[in-house]
């Protein structure tokens, strides 16, 4: 195990409320394996503590991770964030959703690698995520809006932050985007991400019907990309 994964604590944020969605996001199947149960066994081989934040649970507890709840009673994924910082045992936390079925370990290496002088690690692509589904026009052709976009649930982040987020937190502040901002953050670009995963499907999440939908349309063209744990 790398030296620095050694001293991070791998996350998967689990609180969402799943309003868009008849099932639970996290139990989507794909490659007949469960999500949540695919980035948990990715995340162990990576990383000595990991652990799920959740107010379910209930839900969760069948996979026997450490699980975690809000430490404030506000929405959004910032407040998993700050539970996460605040109740690892280790100086840096690495996080991903629950929806997000391809995570690849290599690029995860590879952004730990990066950290240094910094205090978040993040990739910032050259258009919103989806890319395989945008890239082979499943979508009908629609434009995609241009400029960079900064995937903030699949990156590091340092205990340094704790303070600005928790303040960022209480004040109702809920953008990471406009957070990351403002900090000491090394951005992965495009062209390295790409390097490592040509689709970029590590940033690929399944958040609505529709996007199981394009999914399964894509499904035989995009698991054609490695996901880096071979």
């Amino acid at each position: 195990m790398d030296t620095f994964l050694q001293k991070c604590s791998g996350v998967i944020l689990a609180g969402g409320e799943n309003t868009r969605m008849p099932v639970l996001k996290a139990f989507i199947e794909v490659e007949g394996q469960r999500i949540i149960e695919r980035n948990l066994e990715i995340m162990k081989q990576l990383f000595n503590e990991v652990f799920i934040v959740t107010n379910q649970p209930e839900t969760y507890s069948y996979l026997g991770a450490p699980m975690l709840g809000d430490t404030y009673n506000t929405r959004g994924p910032m407040t998993g964030i700050f539970t996460s910082l605040l109740s690892s045992s280790n100086p840096w936390v690495f996080i991903s959703a629950c929806d997000m079925p391809f995570i690849n370990e290599r690029l995860i290496r590879y952004m730990a690698s990066m950290r240094n002088n910094f205090d978040a690690v993040a990739p910032k692509a050259a258009r919103p995520p989806d890319p395989p589904f945008a890239k082979r026009g499943i979508r009908g052709g629609k434009e995609r809006p241009s400029g960079d976009y900064t995937e903030p649930l699949f990156a590091f982040y340092s205990k340094k932050l704790l303070f600005s987020m928790e303040q960022s937190v209480i004040s109702g502040n809920k953008s990471l985007r406009d957070f990351l901002s403002g900090k000491r953050v090394k951005y992965i670009t495009s062209r390295e991400i790409r390097k490592i995963d040509p689709d970029a499907i590590s940033f690929v999440n399944l958040n609505t019907p529709e996007d199981i939908e394009l999914y399964l349309r894509a499904k035989d063209k995009i698991l054609t990309a490695k996901t880096g744990s071979e």
